[in-house]
């Protein structure tokens, strides 16, 4: 941050041999709104000053106004709320508009009384005038003429005048990410947390990304980025894996009220998430501001009885640098909505039938309490975090819909702890870490006698427990994980810098089956199970030519222990030990090619080490495979991306992004219906291009954007199980999606400080094969049919000088169409949510 004090009549002038600083231009009030006098103070003839700090956005708004020294009797009030209405010439850095922030006050007084004899007309005293509320000292003078330079009112009987003070920030972390040479994507959340979106939708709308749902809420979510899936992709929440921070495996249930960025890395991960992940990351960034006393609160109410809580507070007592912060959500549906599906007539006969899922509840919660200490002079962050959550989903049916089950449950349950240090310390080092333990629960009862039609009728009684397997299951599985992330940064001179990250993570399982143990069998969950992982970054970064050039090199060392114990056909257990060691290195570089022209290149030469689940099974749906190899791949990005400056014509932005992904040794699923394992399976290659283009219009009322991605994922195998598929593209991945967006927002529509936003969506995802593409013949081939859908949001904010309200309506698939996401599951059709957002 720089702080600016503009140069005023009579003060001293800086001397002109001394270095140049980045030019900083103060905001310049434009618009002023007269703050009313509080009506009960005016009665017991009181007066105050208040002081506020203001904090404008680019564009000269005022996003927040805090009042730094109460004062009450309504006068806090008063003055903030005028505040917020005030809209500013923004500051300005080198000439280019920035955010900032302003010490602004406001003096309340009392007119003077009226003197004995004045003049007047007849009998008639003169009249008072009305109280008023003026700035004073350090702050803008609102009788300045739109455009011309703000100057502080000179305070009564002082010789001099105080220099407004005006922070201008440096750029936001998202822009500057934006900037970097990394290649990532940055998505801001402020507008879709008062949508009725969760992440999975939020994701599915930007360019390479695809999100396929197993179902309707707290399902299964695949994420793709340029062909990769899940597994591939490493997931973080503030830098912790997504796993070990208290909200489940599933990045989609995640509630997007907590997130306020998500960032998107497309195959290259930087070496500070000490990750091991082959197609990209994806991080949740929860909450970087700690100042101030916040709280919110949302709730939607939506189609097939589902609810969705949020609950959030922190307080930061500024003087001793204390900080305290809770969170807590719920979610509940039980995702009755209707399928399409074939039933058997009275003659046997399948004929088709619409009807509702019967089994497919979804309940989760869970919370979080985080305290310690913010911007002291021995941590910029010390904060101990303490969490648990809860989770349990029926299960309708298994990977795909041909056969529907009625007593089929799991869930899990979690509950950890993390501690994190930030410091900031002398001759240009930082250090950011953080650690933890996590202990989880996995449940999976497969225990019915009966077997099921789509009415949810018990229609035939087993002659054994068990619907999937035709045998009983009743798994518990426990996994405790301890682990850490180090980064330290070092700036041995002006444009380098040294920054080392080092992760390492052990895993232990075990467990039991229940009903395996019941028939007098050996448990395979009992035998011991753990997997250490270390994972160690060296990057170099480089600035050149002023700031147009910036180059990332790095280099990465991935190391894997694995210890379990393998059941052998014979019933005895044998040691299936397993050491890996790995190297990676790769490269970002961005270019400035004009002020308004940036180009990317980066390259990876990645390894992803097998999860957990992949050796061991997750306990539900997968077994384990105990020598499973780690997925290669080189990776590259080449980025042109264009930002325009305001024009009378609006803003227009565009970017086009091309991938190439090199694949060895690729992991996955293979086997039938109800059971799965992880395999090396194919070597393979994705090829693709995507691009985004937007407009604002002048004065931000119309925002038009839109997306397209073209992915070409081909098995390039000549030997093993799928070399006779050699050329053919992967199944069960779409390679053609777009999505459009388009968003009107009315101000002031019936109070000073409201909005009115009505938002429209829409997805286009291109028709593919559940299967080999050669496999089948005409119409025969098993294939899922293009998709367009559309979602609408109406929302109506609201603000007060205490609290921002705003109440949404969302309509997701508008026309009801059928929705068909991974291996021809169907989706929800048209669902209708009210959702209301509060935030103090």
């Amino acid at each position: 941050m720089l702080v600016a004090s503009p140069v005023l009549a009579g003060a001293p002038q800086a001397d002109a041999s001394a270095p140049q600083a980045p030019a900083i231009e103060a905001p310049k009030l434009l618009e002023f709104v007269e703050a009313p006098y509080p009506e009960q103070a005016e009665q017991d003839h009181l007066e105050a000053t208040v002081h506020l700090r203001l904090t404008l956005d680019e564009q000269g708004t005022v996003t927040e106004a805090e009042v730094l020294e109460p004062v009450g009797h309504g006068f806090d009030e008063a003055a903030r709320d005028a505040a917020l209405r005030f809209r500013f010439e923004p500051a300005k850095r080198n000439g280019v508009p920035t955010p900032s922030r302003i010490a602004y006050s406001y003096e309340f007084r009392l007119p003077p009384a009226a003197e004995p004899g004045a003049p007047g007309e007849g009998s008639v005293s003169p009249r008072e005038p009305a109280p008023v509320a003026t700035p004073v000292e350090g702050s803008v003078d609102e009788r300045s003429p739109a455009g011309s330079p703000a100057t502080p009112a000179p305070a009564p009987d002082t010789a001099s005048v105080e220099a407004i003070e005006v922070t201008v920030e440096g750029e936001s972390e998202a822009q500057r990410l934006r900037n970097s040479a990394e290649s990532v994507r940055v998505i801001e959340t402020g507008q879709v947390q008062r949508e009725a979106a969760d992440l999975g939708q939020v994701l599915a709308r930007t360019e390479g990304i695809g999100v396929r749902r197993v179902g309707g809420l707290g399902s299964s979510a695949r994420f793709s980025l340029a062909g990769f899936t899940n597994e591939q992709i490493r997931f973080f929440i503030d830098g912790v894996p997504l796993e070990l921070a208290g909200y489940g495996p599933e990045f989609a249930n995640v509630p997007v009220n907590f997130v306020q960025r998500i960032e998107v890395y497309q195959g290259v991960v930087p070496v500070r998430f000490g990750a091991d992940a082959l197609g990209g990351a994806v991080q949740f960034v929860t909450s970087e501001k700690v100042r101030g006393t916040r709280a919110s609160a949302s709730y939607e109410l939506g189609s097939f009885d589902t609810h969705r809580l949020t609950l959030s507070g922190s307080h930061l007592h500024e003087p001793s640098g204390l900080f305290v912060r809770a969170t807590g959500f719920y979610d509940s549906t039980p995702n009755d909505y209707r399928v399409d599906v074939e039933v058997p007539d009275e003659l046997g006969r399948l004929v088709p039938k619409t009807l509702p899922r019967f089994h497919d509840a979804y309940r989760a919660g869970g919370g979080s309490v985080e305290a310690g200490f913010a911007d002291r002079p021995w941590a910029r962050r010390l904060l101990l975090r303490a969490f648990a959550s809860t989770t349990v989903k029926e299960l309708q049916h298994g990977v795909t819909m041909d056969t529907p089950y009625g007593d089929v449950d799991s869930g899990s349950n979690s509950a950890g702890a993390t501690l994190r240090y930030e410091q900031v310390h002398g001759s240009g080092v930082t250090t950011d870490a953080v650690g933890g333990y996590v202990f989880r629960r996995s449940q999976f009862t497969d225990v019915g006698t009966c077997a099921y039609d789509w009415f949810g009728r018990c229609v035939q009684q087993l002659p054994q427990p068990g619907e999937i397997e035709s045998r009983a299951v009743e798994r518990n599985v426990r996994q405790y994980t301890g682990f850490a992330r180090l980064n330290a940064g070092w700036t041995p001179a002006a444009n380098h810098a040294l920054r080392l990250a080092v992760a390492p993570t052990w895993v232990g399982r075990s467990g039991e089956d229940r009903a395996l143990r019941a028939r007098g069998e050996i448990d395979p969950l009992t035998g011991d199970r753990s997997i250490f992982s270390l994972v160690t970054g060296l990057e170099y970064e480089h600035d050149a030519l002023e700031g147009r050039l910036e180059n990332i090199a790095f280099l990465k060392d991935y190391l894997q222990r694995s210890r379990a114990d393998l059941l052998l056909p014979s019933k005895v257990f044998q040691p299936a030990n397993q050491n890996l060691h790995h190297l990676g290195v790769g490269d970002s570089l961005r270019f400035r090619v004009s002020d308004v022209l940036t180009a990317k290149a980066s390259y990876e030469w990645a390894t992803r080490l097998p999860r957990p689940d992949e050796l061991f099974g997750d306990g539900i749906l997968y077994g384990d495979n105990l020598l499973l190899r780690p997925e290669r791949s080189h990776n590259v990005n080449v980025e042109l991306a264009a930002l325009l400056p305001e024009t009378k014509a609006g803003t227009f932005r565009g970017s086009v992004l091309g991938f190439a992904r090199l694949v060895d040794d690729f992991i996955q699923p293979v086997g039938r219906e109800g059971y799965f394992t992880y395999q090396n399976v194919i070597e393979a290659r994705s090829l693709g291009v995507s691009g985004a283009a937007g407009w604002t219009s002048p004065g931000q009322w119309l925002a038009l954007d839109g997306n397209a991605t073209f992915q070409d994922f081909r098995n390039t195998s000549t030997e093993g199980p799928f070399a006779e598929f050699e050329g053919q593209r992967l199944p069960n991945r779409p390679h053609l999606l777009a999505n459009g967006s388009a968003r009107l927002q009315w101000t002031e529509v019936a109070s000073p400080r409201d909005e009115l936003s009505l938002s429209w969506h829409t997805r286009y995802i291109h028709s593919f094969f559940r299967a080999w593409e050669r496999l089948g013949q005409g119409g025969s081939k098993q294939s899922i049919d293009a998709q367009l859908l559309h979602s609408l949001a109406l929302t109506y904010v609201t603000r007060t000088s205490r609290a921002t309200l705003s109440w949404t309506v969302d309509v997701q698939n508008l026309t009801n169409a059928s929705a068909f996401d991974f291996l021809g599951v169907q989706r929800p059709g048209r669902t209708v949510a009210a959702k209301l957002v509060a935030e103090l």
